[in-house]
C-alpha cells in the first residue's frame, strides 16, 4: 500500500506559512482517497480541498485554552480499492490519529469504517451508499448527499425537465454504482419512466461496445450510469461512435471535468449528473472558495474539494467549541450541532446523515461542469 504523509512541513511550510514558534501541539488529521489509479483526479481534488482548509485554519490560528495548535494532514492512498482501504484505515489507527476525512468511495468506506469504529476514530466521509450510515457507527458522519438523494433527484430531473420516458441503466457493480443506480431506478419507475434495459460492467472496464450495442436496440431515451468518470468518459465516446446521441445521466461519480477529458468529445457532450451541495458559484461562500482554490492550485475544483474542505472546517469548529481533541466530545458536538460550510449546512439526524442536503444538477459545457438547477 502506498501511504503518503503530509507532515507539518507539507501542510504548513510547503503551503507558504511559517509555524509559530510557540506552537506546542499538533492536531493530526487522517486523509483517505484514491491518489493513484483511475480515480486519482478525484482523490487529488479531495486532498487539495482538505489541504486548503488546513492552510487557512493554521493561518488564522487555533487554540485550546491558551495553547496554540496546528493541523497536519496524514495522506493515505486507498486507490479506490477496499482491501487497500482497510490497510490504510489500520495504518491510521496504529498511528493513533483520532480524526479522518474520507474515504471517498462507498466500497472502501464500508469495510474501512469497521476498523475506525473499533478504534473510536471520528470519520467524515462523502461515501453515498445508504449502507454506510445504516451500520450504526456513532463515530461516522456523512458530509455529502446519499444515493437516495442523488439517484432520486436525477430521476426527477430526467422525467420533469428532460422529458425522458424510457431509460437503460448500467452500473459498475461497486457499492456506490449499484446504490445510486438502484435509487434512480426506483424513483424513475415511480415517475412512470420505463426501464428498458439493465446492464452492468466493472470499475476497471474500458470497452462498453457490447453493452451499448444491446442498448441501441431498445431505442432508450437516455442511459443512466452508476459509476465514475473513469468509465463514463470512454462510455460517452463509444456511445457517440455507435450513433447513440441520447443523454448520459449519472450521480456525483461522473460530475467531473475528467468525464469530458476521457470522452474526447469537444462539444455537445450531452450528459447530466447530480451532486450534493448548493450551487457553489451562486452563493458568496462558494464563489470565494472557488477563487481561493484556483489561486492555490491553478485549476478549478472538481466534485468534492468543497466537501473535504468543509470536513476539515467542521472538525476545527468542533475542537474550538469543545476546547478538546477527545473524539467522544467531538462526536457528541457534531451530532448535536450545526456547521455552516461552503457547500451547505452540516446538521445530522440519528443515523448521522445530513438532515437537509441540497442537490444540484450539472451538465457539461466545453470542459466545464456547469450547474443547471438546485433540487
Amino acid at each position: 500500500m502506498k501511504s503518503l504523509t503530509a507532515t507539518l512541513a507539507l501542510a504548513i511550510a510547503g503551503l507558504g506559512l511559517a509555524a509559530p514558534a510557540d506552537a506546542q501541539e499538533r492536531i493530526r488529521l487522517g486523509f483517505m482517497s484514491p491518489l493513484t489509479g483511475p480515480q486519482a483526479a478525484n482523490g487529488t481534488d479531495n486532498r487539495d480541498g482538505a489541504l486548503l482548509a488546513v492552510k487557512e485554519i493554521n493561518a488564522r490560528g487555533l487554540k485550546i485554552g491558551a495553547k496554540p495548535v496546528l493541523f497536519e494532514l496524514d495522506l493515505n492512498d486507498d486507490a479506490a480499492d477496499p482491501k487497500q482501504g482497510v490497510q490504510a484505515a489500520q495504518t491510521l489507527v496504529d498511528k493513533k490519529i483520532p480524526f479522518v476525512v474520507g474515504p471517498y468511495n462507498s466500497g472502501v468506506t464500508l469495510p474501512a469504517s469497521r476498523v475506525f469504529a473499533d478504534a473510536g476514530v471520528v470519520v467524515l466521509t462523502v461515501a453515498s451508499n445508504p449502507k454506510v450510515t445504516e451500520q450504526g457507527h456513532q463515530n461516522l458522519f456523512r458530509i455529502g448527499a446519499s444515493d437516495n438523494q442523488l439517484g432520486v433527484k436525477m430521476a426527477t430531473y430526467a422525467g420533469q425537465e428532460l422529458k425522458i420516458r424510457t431509460v437503460a441503466v448500467i452500473d459498475d457493480r461497486t457499492s456506490y454504482g449499484q446504490g445510486v443506480a438502484r435509487e434512480f431506478v426506483q424513483e424513475a419507475k415511480r415517475l412512470g419512466i420505463k426501464v428498458v434495459a439493465t446492464e452492468f460492467t466493472t470499475d476497471k472496464s474500458t470497452d462498453f461496445t457490447s453493452i451499448l450495442t444491446s442498448i441501441r436496440a431498445t431505442k432508450a431515451d437516455a442511459i443512466f450510469y452508476g459509476g465514475y468518470s473513469s468509465q463514463a468518459g470512454p462510455m460517452l465516446r463509444q456511445m457517440r461512435s455507435l450513433g447513440l446521441s441520447m443523454p448520459l445521466l449519472g450521480g456525483d461519480g461522473i460530475c467531473s471535468s475528467e468525464t469530458v477529458t476521457l470522452s474526447q468529445i469537444a462539444t455537445g457532450i450531452n450528459a447530466y449528473c447530480t451532486q450534493g451541495g448548493s450551487m457553489l458559484d451562486k452563493v458568496e461562500k462558494g464563489q470565494k472558495f472557488i477563487e481561493r482554490y484556483r489561486a492555490e492550485y491553478k485549476r478549478d475544483p472538481l466534485t468534492y474539494a468543497a466537501a473535504f474542505y468543509d470536513g476539515v472546517g467542521l472538525l476545527a469548529a468542533a475542537i474550538q467549541a469543545t476546547q478538546s481533541t477527545d473524539p467522544k466530545k467531538i462526536i457528541e458536538h457534531i451530532a448535536k450541532g450545526k456547521y455552516a460550510g461552503v457547500a451547505g449546512e452540516y446538521a445530522y439526524d440519528e443515523k448521522h446523515d445530513l438532515r437537509s442536503s441540497a442537490v444540484t444538477v450539472f451538465t457539461f459545457k466545453g470542459r466545464d461542469v456547469v450547474p443547471l438547477k438546485g433540487l
